[in-house]
């Protein structure tokens, strides 16, 4: 069965499609954000470098970025609730076919290249149809299933610990990836927008609506209405300043929780104090998502503004970490990054609906989970050079805190395109006024 309005329904059915993408946020991600677990165990069992072994995660992260725009572009063609469970399958496939572990190679095509291509497939959709069946709740909606993210990887940390030490790291390969199977299901309950031609192949001329109805397409309240992948947006300046402020703002947010870890170990801070670091920023992202997407929701403050602040309230406290010189200094401003952090992973996804609008929705999502790839491949290997050049971990906050004020003049410079766009466009819908000086004239050479 199918929704009745095509119109995003802003609530009823799509809270189950936003609890369905927690889950997939929590059954993919999560799960990647944790698979620093098996490091050791799978360099260990193949008596491997670290740099060797690491190319799984990698691996991982790359297909995951670069296969959005494929993921996207088969929403078009398909629909989101296929592309999910296909994404199930896949991760399902990584981590099953990981448990017999022939050889390191076997590991990049599995856990590796597998894993990631279903995260890249789950992810994807599962936050696009969010934005599809909210309009005006959609900020605090993307909020919600995004922050399974955190819930999960809060949980996840002790549990794949257990697994690994009960059924070594292969037992426990094959039991993630039989949760992983979970997002199957999820697939299932994101049933499409009726109206949507997604749905069916045969939708392929409408009835042309009235007017007043033409004028509510024209807004971004209806469900997706191109049946192709739309590359044509890298054209589009709205698009491309959004991008340059992705990628800009990945190079920043992969370091801090690769470098957190070393700089309290430089300050002294004792290994099981410094483990509670990360789960300080779980529990505050977890949070600051729900606050921002809740504080979103009311519209007081426009979205984009918010997240230029949101942005630079991270610059700040990321500026202002170096300076800590023991733990409950350090654990204050982690504190801090951690939540402004969730904040801004709240409502991006909302701004770039914003920028592009809903039609283009899917198409903007894949390109710009691309282009901002290279934010995050750029990013810590940068960061790691500032390092070995300073001396002191301090150096790559200074380097990510800089690099996001940045970010932000972007989002500046978009936000007055928009404005002057929408200005423009105000000037050239204004009624033109009558040539005659008068009404009484007008009536006159009518007469």
């Amino acid at each position: 069965m199918q929704a009745k309005d095509s119109n995003p329904p802003d609530g009823g059915y799509g809270w189950i499609v936003v609890v369905s993408a927690f889950m997939v946020m929590g059954l993919t991600v999560a799960v990647l954000k944790t698979f620093g677990l098996f490091f050791v165990e799978i360099q260990q069992h193949f008596d491997e470098l670290a740099s060797t072994t690491s190319w799984i995660t990698s691996i991982t992260i790359a297909v995951f970025h670069l296969g959005a725009p494929v993921a996207s572009s088969l929403c078009v063609q398909y629909t989101h609730r296929t592309v999910v469970i296909t994404g199930g399958l896949l991760a399902f496939s990584g981590m099953a076919l990981g448990f017999f572990g022939f050889n390191m190679v076997w590991m990049y095509a599995t856990t590796g290249f597998l894993q990631g291509l279903g995260i890249s497939f789950s992810w994807t959709p599962a936050i696009s149809i969010v934005s599809h069946y909210f309009s005006k709740k959609r900020a605090l909606a993307n909020a919600i299933a995004s922050a399974g993210e955190c819930a999960f990887a809060f949980t996840f940390g002790p549990f794949f610990q257990w697994l690994i030490s009960q059924y070594g790291w292969k037992g426990a390969l094959l039991i993630i990836g039989g949760i992983q199977l979970n997002i199957c299901v999820c697939g299932t309950l994101m049933r499409p927008l009726a109206s949507s031609c997604l749905e069916t192949s045969h939708c392929k001329t409408e009835t042309p609506p009235h007017n007043g109805a033409s004028r509510r397409d024209k807004e971004d309240k209806s469900p997706i209405t191109h049946k192709t992948f739309n590359w044509m947006l890298v054209r589009r300046p709205e698009f491309v300043l959004y991008a340059i402020f992705g990628v800009l703002a990945a190079m920043s947010f992969f370091v801090p929780p690769l470098f957190l870890v070393p700089l309290s170990y430089s300050l002294g801070i004792d290994e099981s104090w410094t483990a509670s670091l990360l789960s300080i920023l779980a529990i505050v992202d977890f949070g600051g998502r729900l606050l921002c997407g809740w504080y979103a929701n009311l519209r007081i403050t426009k979205t984009i503004h918010l997240l230029a602040m949101t942005i630079t309230l991270i610059s700040t406290s990321l500026m202002l970490l170096p300076l800590a010189n023991n733990y409950l200094s350090l654990a204050i401003f982690t504190g801090f990054y951690g939540f402004f952090f969730g904040t801004t992973v709240a409502i991006h996804i909302t701004v770039l609906a914003d920028v592009v609008g809903m039609p283009e929705f899917d198409s903007a999502l894949g390109l710009f989970m691309l282009i901002r790839s290279t934010g995050g491949f750029v990013g810590p290997p940068l960061a790691g050079l500032i390092v070995d050049m300073a001396g002191d971990y301090r150096a790559c906050f200074y380097m990510a805190g800089a690099t996001l004020v940045l970010s932000a003049g972007f989002l500046v410079i978009l936000d007055r395109l928009q404005q002057r766009k929408k200005k423009g466009s105000k000037i050239r819908t204004k009624p033109e006024k009558s040539t005659l000086p008068y009404p009484s004239l007008h009536l006159l050479k009518h007469q």
